[in-house]
């Protein structure tokens, strides 16, 4: 079945024709390798007539593949059945000295680090300048900060897509060093100690090159897995990115919130029972499909450790893991970035909200300037808090209620006192903090 998440550029390359030309093309290079090793067994000009040849045949044949595998219950003896009977005689110089986990952790190698490009094209291309566009559009536009999802202090909607911008710009840069470290190949053998006579590290090499890999350092009958667990791990803390923003957007769309609203096309619905809803599901869907990848992220740390040289138990799960994960991390991008590119924000009832509040965010200030004043730090307190908590209950607001207090009043000057109750004492830094995400040019705009 089709997962319904699948972007066709990621179905594509999971896809079995995929898959199997690609072991097919490790197949042809390390046959090339071995014409070009001195002492090589293999006919000058063998491999270029096998490429040609299956070019020639045209598509594989998955059905006849899949014939043969029932019968051999082994795949890649399935493959190699089936090209000798496509490409003739000389398909026997294919698989010279290699095992299964040679062409199946190559080309493994060669598929995750085409979807890992896919996901950073998502990345790069489309979510995160989304971000910045939101983030430098909305830079001025205040609102007020939450802790334990409580009002707190003024910050500005800019500041929200920046602080996503630069997490996630770490979750692409963790994902390109992860894209290094699973570039490896191996073509070493049952035990990766080149035992067969015909492979050497040097033919080794040469085939992973033609590839765009490098050798395992130190393989066994495998790549380690540890360079796989990077990968996941890495996927997982995208996910958790990405789910971070989404929980944002589901929070501002409360209806007691009503800051912001993610994307609603003219004829969608939003319940089957009340036609009213105008629910936040693309969030809510992203929030669950980072579980997924977290999921994902546990079960490739319990490939690291297999038997001695190497057991099966981490195939299967990579059989799943691969493609999934990854698709599930592109469409998580691209969402991602739909929700962002079409997120309607309301500056008003951000307002409203300011000016519920206001006044009690400047607690700290009128804390601080009493202690800078003398006041003992913890007499201070007691005297903002009583009053914080006696506007909160109703009547006079903090301003009023402090301008009338005598300790206050002998201590802070009213110019100054009303001073510590302006909103852009609480923004003035805004710009600096986006100088170190986007650069200081930011500082240069509007």
């Amino acid at each position: 079945m089709v997962p319904r998440y699948a972007r066709k550029e990621m179905l594509a390359l999971w896809s079995d024709e995929r898959r199997l030309a690609t072991w097919l093309e490790v197949e042809l290079c390390a046959c090339a390798a071995m014409e070009r090793v001195a002492g090589g067994p293999i006919p000058p000009g063998t491999a270029e007539r096998l490429r040609q040849a299956a070019a020639a045949a045209g598509p594989l044949d998955l059905v006849r593949i899949r014939e043969i595998e029932a019968e051999t219950q082994h795949d890649i003896v399935a493959f190699l059945t089936y090209l000798e009977e496509r490409l003739g005689p000389e398909a026997r110089f294919l698989h010279l000295g290699l095992t299964s986990s040679d062409v199946l952790d190559t080309a493994l190698a060669l598929l995750l680090c085409q979807a890992i490009d896919l996901i950073l094209d998502g990345l790069r291309g489309r979510l995160l300048p989304a971000l910045r566009h939101q983030a430098l559009r909305h830079r001025r536009t205040p609102l007020i900060g939450r802790t334990h999802g409580m009002h707190a202090e003024p910050i500005t909607a800019g500041l929200v897509f920046a602080s996503s911008y630069a997490e996630l710009d770490r979750a692409a840069r963790r994902l390109q060093a992860s894209r290094t470290e699973i570039a490896v190949g191996k073509l070493a053998g049952a035990v990766g100690v080149y035992g067969s006579g015909v492979l050497s590290p040097q033919l080794e090499l040469e085939a992973l090159a033609q590839l765009g890999l490098v050798p395992e350092t130190v393989a066994t009958q495998v790549v380690a897995r540890d360079r796989h667990a990077a990968l996941f791990a890495a996927l997982a803390l995208l996910g958790a990115g990405i789910e971070r923003l989404a929980m944002t957007v589901r929070h501002w769309q409360r209806t007691e919130v009503g800051e912001a609203e993610e994307p609603f096309g003219a004829r969608q619905k939003g319940s089957s029972a009340m036609p009213h809803k105008k629910n936040p599901v693309l969030s809510e869907n992203l929030c669950g499909l980072a579980r997924l990848l977290r999921a994902g992220a546990g079960a490739a740390l319990e490939n690291i450790a297999l038997w001695h040289e190497r057991d099966i138990s981490h195939s299967s799960v990579e059989r799943v893991l691969a493609p999934d994960m990854t698709t599930l991390a592109d469409f998580m991008v691209h969402r991602a970035a739909t929700i962002v590119e079409g997120l309607t924000l309301h500056p008003e009832r951000m307002q409203q909200h300011l000016q519920q509040s206001l006044e009690l965010c400047a607690s700290e200030k009128v804390l601080l300037e009493l202690v800078a004043r003398g006041l003992p730090r913890g007499q201070a307190y007691e005297i903002v808090q009583r009053h914080a908590l006696g506007a909160l209950a109703g009547g006079a607001g903090l301003r009023a209620r402090l301008h009338t207090d005598p300790e206050v009043a002998s201590r802070i000057p009213p110019s100054v006192l009303d001073a510590c109750f302006d909103l852009q004492h609480h923004l003035r830094h805004v710009d600096a903090i986006l100088a170190r995400v986007f650069g200081p040019e930011v500082l240069e705009g509007p």
